[in-house]
């Protein structure tokens, strides 16, 4: 290869944004020394138009209105908490890119999705990371017929595409993107223009063969998936699991997905056998005492359709520091800051020389308002070392004048909490419901004042 037909250029390894010259600040992103030299060819012969699906419009813009609106045709996984995160099943034609902490239970999980589909999707599984003899053994361990299931050890990606063209699986899983590579390309495998070149090409194959492809994809130290920030954008959905691997229960999480909602959660326990679904959450992520403990409140959050109740568990303790701790594990450090200063200000209680940690059971992040004032009451009873009864919920979001304001879903909230034997609710004044629902009495406040007199 001569010179002419080669380039050096310095790509950031964050955004993918490319530079003729090293700088130590990415023009793209402003992160600093993250720009890395690569040769490329200057016409690789990989850039092609956009796929022209069924009903294109050969690059002439059409009226929208007559553009015909299909339903989208879904098939099972063989697992509802994973149709649940999907929206609902697999759509064909669809790319998914899933990533987690190694050892998180990734490629088990798809593992058992292509055994369990063996006989109605034509799976493919292409590793690049481990052989086949591995894989063959994992499935002998998780008790898994393998019969029916094409794979393949292999991470050139035109050895990939024609693969794929010849036998039409109709679903794909790679793992992982970070370990293919083109031969058409001069970048290491993993580099930043790799992946994004590999996995455009994937990308651009479930669309013209409507194959569904399950991507895996590595994280960085800090929790994102590596590589460039665009292949998040160039798939449909993307997933994330969740959890330390030392616990044996696992969450998976939607960040986007253009089938379905992206608040949806699936929750897995990992046993000798695999991934196995827990259909009732709230069970796990309850600790059913048998005397009332001090700083543990429940409180019921919303994750996209599914209502779950959780428990807070909050420390408050005489400071040796000059500046007090206040820790939050699950929930943003800054809000829990917010509501220590509405607990002042509107509920005459100072919380200076404490200590204060705050901790959501099971490993749940806490995303929306609703634990407010959960997180308020476990302060409160650790501080006061006065317990609220066990069969007391509460959610409700606080205000920065010290109203309790109401938050989405409380009737579906309630009921839930009903279901598992609550006989108590705390909710604020405007999620109270108009007809009674059984087994449970509600408490309906309007203030933060109104709450601490009622518990």
């Amino acid at each position: 290869m001569s010179r002419k037909d080669s380039k050096s250029v310095y790509r950031c390894a964050e955004c993918g944004h490319v530079q003729n010259k090293w700088a130590g600040q990415c023009q793209g992103c402003g992160l600093w020394n993250t720009l890395m030299e690569s040769v490329e060819l200057r016409s690789t012969g990989l850039r092609h138009s956009g796929y022209a699906g069924e009903g294109g419009s050969n690059g002439q813009p059409v009226d929208l209105a007559s553009v015909k609106a299909e339903n989208i045709t879904r098939s099972s996984s063989g697992m509802e908490e994973l149709d649940r995160v999907l929206g609902g099943g697999l759509v064909p034609g669809s790319a998914v890119l899933i990533g987690g902490d190694p050892g998180i239970g990734k490629s088990t999980l798809l593992l058992q999705t292509l055994c369990g589909l063996r006989g109605q999707q034509r799976p493919l599984y292409i590793t690049g990371e481990e052989s086949m003899q591995q894989v063959s053994l994992r499935a002998s361990r998780l008790g898994l017929d393998g019969q029916g299931v094409q794979i393949l050890a292999e991470t050139s990606l035109e050895n990939i595409i024609q693969v794929v063209q010849q036998h039409r699986p109709g679903l794909l899983v790679v793992d992982s993107i970070q370990t293919v590579y083109s031969g058409q390309m001069q970048s290491a495998p993993g580099s930043v223009a790799q992946v994004r070149e590999c996995a455009a090409h994937l990308v651009r194959l479930a669309k013209q063969t409507g194959t569904i492809i399950f991507l895996v994809g590595h994280v960085t130290k800090e929790g994102a998936l590596a590589g460039p920030r665009v292949l998040e954008h160039m798939v449909d959905t993307v997933l994330y699991f969740e959890g330390d691997p030392g616990n044996r229960y696992r969450i998976i999480r939607a960040f986007k997905n253009r089938f379905g909602a992206v608040n949806e959660l699936g929750v897995f326990a990992m046993t000798e056998t695999g991934l196995k679904e827990v259909r009732n959450p709230s069970a796990i992520f309850l600790s059913r005492y048998e005397d009332d403990m001090v700083g543990s409140v429940v409180m019921v959050m919303r994750e996209g359709s599914r209502s779950m109740l959780v428990e807070v568990q909050a420390l408050v303790n005489e400071s040796p520091l000059a500046a007090p701790r206040r820790i939050a594990v699950g929930m943003e450090q800054n809000r829990l800051a917010m509501l220590l200063a509405i607990l002042h200000k509107h509920g005459g209680i100072g919380i200076f020389n404490q200590d204060v940690f705050i901790n959501m059971v099971g490993g749940l992040r806490l995303t929306e308002t609703a634990g407010d004032l959960a997180v308020a009451l476990a302060v409160l009873s650790s501080y006061r070392e006065r317990p609220l009864p066990k069969d007391w919920c509460v959610f409700g979001e606080l205000g920065l004048s010290g109203e309790v304001r109401p938050v989405p879903n409380g009737e579906e909230r309630l009921r839930e909490a009903a279901k598992h034997g609550f006989r108590h609710a705390v909710v604020p004044l405007k999620n109270a419901p108009k007809g009674r629902i059984d087994g449970l009495e509600l408490i309906a406040v309007k203030s933060l004042q109104e709450a601490l007199a009622a518990v």
